[in-house]
């Protein structure tokens, strides 16, 4: 079992930066990819972006690319997403996710096995 805790969420205002932590309590070789999904309220779940843990491929929803970026520290087992120019439409509770698999696209939700609590972002205009 995989714990994985958010961190760094916040209240910024329009075209400021966050930088969100997900920690995992373990490493485990059975994780191929993790990703970070946003929800808003009233709002579906949606990818925002996505590494592979060889770290040599990544994903971004087209709604951030360019202004966030994803990327990992394997000897802290830890993940981030960079997050600049930020937009009050993304505003969300901001989650982390890892799956065993490599089935499925990078942004459907249902792939993954694990996710964290959650951490929230605010940005004003």
């Amino acid at each position: 079992q995989v714990q994985l805790v958010e961190s760094g969420g916040g209240s910024v205002q329009a075209g400021g930066s966050l930088r969100l932590s997900c920690a995992a309590s373990t490493y485990t070789y059975s994780i191929v990819r993790m990703g970070w999904f946003r929800q808003a309220p009233g709002k579906e779940r949606e990818g925002v972006a996505a590494i592979y843990t060889g770290g040599l491929s990544t994903y971004y929803a087209d709604s951030v690319k360019g202004r966030f970026t994803i990327s990992q520290d394997n000897a802290k087992n830890t993940l981030y997403l960079q997050m600049n120019s930020l937009k009050p439409e993304d505003t969300a509770m901001y989650y982390c996710a890892a799956a065993r698999g490599y089935q499925g696209s990078w942004y459907s939700a249902a792939k993954y096995d694990y996710w964290g609590q959650g951490t929230q972002v605010t940005v004003s205009s």
